[in-house]
């Protein structure tokens, strides 16, 4: 049994930390959240994919957020007909399934973050739409560097979060 002392020099016994949630399902949701660009915007391109566990199992409860360029716009939540918000978001369905429909980014990049059960603090990491000279990318073993670049073409890409285990996504440590 852990004791520790009180104020008073009495021993109280400690309680497990613990995580509540998450709850990502109340109040976070916002209307054409994985929308950071209108129905037919010229260039628009769809980034889909799934969380996984380090089983290979979907997570069903995930919600990830995407910023354009390096850092992003968090407060551009709303916008007007045709401009695009640097800003998206999107819960994982039962089958750990994502999208997003998103403009090319600016740099070489677009920056994602994960929050899933079980994590005491988010995930971030990048998708890369191309394997370009990138000074994260050419520091990055051939087969870690393959967990940040989206397969694809064109204007449809996929782009799989692996949470740990084999062929675990490059996340980053700020």
């Amino acid at each position: 049994m852990n004791l520790t002392p009180s104020q008073d020099g009495a021993f109280m016994k400690l309680t497990p930390s613990q995580t509540v949630g998450p709850f990502f399902s109340h109040a976070l949701p916002y209307p054409h959240d994985w929308e950071l660009v209108p129905p037919g915007h010229a260039g628009a391109i769809m980034l889909t994919g799934r969380v996984l566990d380090g089983a290979g199992e979907p997570v069903p409860d995930a919600l990830l957020e995407l910023w354009l360029g390096r850092t992003g716009d968090r407060g551009a939540l709303l916008r007007g007909d045709g401009e695009v918000s640097g800003f998206g978001r999107c819960a994982t369905a039962p089958d750990g399934s994502f999208r997003f429909r998103t403009a090319r980014p600016d740099g070489a990049y677009l920056s994602l973050q994960v929050f899933a059960r079980g994590l005491l603090r988010s995930l971030l990491t990048r998708v890369y739409l191309e394997d370009l000279p990138d000074p994260l990318l050419d520091g990055l073993e051939p087969e870690r560097r393959g967990t940040l670049i989206a397969t694809g073409s064109g204007d449809r890409y996929r782009f799989d979060v692996r949470l740990q285990g084999d062929g675990e996504t490059v996340f980053l440590d700020f």
